[in-house]
């Protein structure tokens, strides 16, 4: 009831207008994303490369509901290229097609997606889509795999383990070579089209995580590039252990080298899981969320534990 309610809340406009209105729901939000602007961002990297961890900016942005904002959002993820390339921090960017345009009809959004590819090819790096809600993932791989068939190769997707369909989703992709990143999801879908109950979630992420270690195998295993920025063809978001420890148990009995099989996770979340993992030799990517659109991306967050939530509270009792 309170995850539904808050996935509600995260989409409505009103309860964005009051709730972007307080300072103190700022700081709290601080605690997932870096700040407001690039430079932030770009700190945020440099101290989490100087702990051996990589990383994947997010520009927060999504739902744009005209061409021009579509566009500004475009320039801004070539600027921040710009400077990933100039700075050489380790780290690629992620970023929502509906940010660039996808309800504003296929074209927009691929000829903005393109140019974002583009620039980061100039400078051997990659671009992740994000997978996002139940209405738009049928078109977000229609524009993945357009761009694939012009040849760009620095270009990924994301799968969620609570939807029904990722099982054909998986198989699809990994059969024509896509570097995926398996999530459990965020978004509140209607019954006949996602699981509804954790552990079934949980089951179909080490199903599909089994199955995307098995096909990196095949494949020849290959491995995160020396630089960090071009993740390996399985990378395996979650925070849960025993996740975790099912997809290792599985890539050990597959003999997928461990430089082959990446964790990622939410900056602000399980600080030390990142650290141990990566001091075992496993390539460990952290999602950096910045910018001013915080709202949606943050009370997201509050819905995936009710940790979060008290988090928010007692700074709200604080203020």
């Amino acid at each position: 009831m309170l995850k539904a309610a808050l996935l509600y809340l995260s989409k409505a406009r009103w309860a964005r207008r009051i709730v972007t209105r307080w300072s103190f729901a700022r700081r709290a939000a601080r605690r997932f994303v870096a700040g407001d602007t690039l430079d932030e961002g770009i700190a945020a990297v440099r101290a989490l490369n100087d702990s051996g961890l990589n990383v994947t900016l997010d520009h927060l942005g999504e739902n744009v509901t005209d061409q021009a904002d579509a566009r500004r959002a475009a320039e801004d993820y070539l600027v921040l290229i710009d400077r990933i390339c100039d700075t050489g921090v380790r780290a690629n960017v992620s970023l929502k097609l509906t940010q660039l345009g996808l309800n504003l009809g296929p074209d927009t959004c691929l000829d903005n997606l393109r140019r974002v590819v583009a620039k980061a090819r100039e400078c051997d790096g990659f671009v992740r889509i994000d997978i996002e809600d139940s209405p738009t993932i049928d078109r977000t791989f229609e524009t993945y795999r357009a761009l694939r068939k012009e040849g760009s190769d620095n270009v990924g997707v994301a799968l969620q383990s609570y939807l029904f369909r990722s099982q054909d989703d998986a198989r699809d992709l990994t059969a024509a070579g896509a570097r995926i990143r398996l999530v459990k999801g965020a978004y509140s879908e209607p019954p006949h089209l996602a699981f509804a109950r954790k552990r079934d979630v949980d089951a179909n992420f080490d199903s599909l995580a089994a199955l995307m270690i098995d096909a990196a195998v095949a494949a020849g295993g290959e491995p995160v590039s020396r630089d960090g920025r071009i993740p390996p063809r399985t990378a395996l978001a979650t925070h849960d252990p025993a996740r975790i420890e099912a997809a290792r148990a599985h890539a050990e009995r597959a003999r997928l080298p461990k430089t082959a099989l990446e964790f990622q996770m939410l900056y602000g979340i399980r600080r030390d899981l990142q650290d141990s993992l990566a001091a075992e030799g496993y390539p460990v990517r952290v999602y950096v969320p910045f910018g001013t659109e915080w709202y949606p991306y943050y009370v997201r967050r509050l819905a995936e534990r009710p940790a979060n939530v008290w988090f928010f509270v007692s700074n709200f009792f604080r203020r």
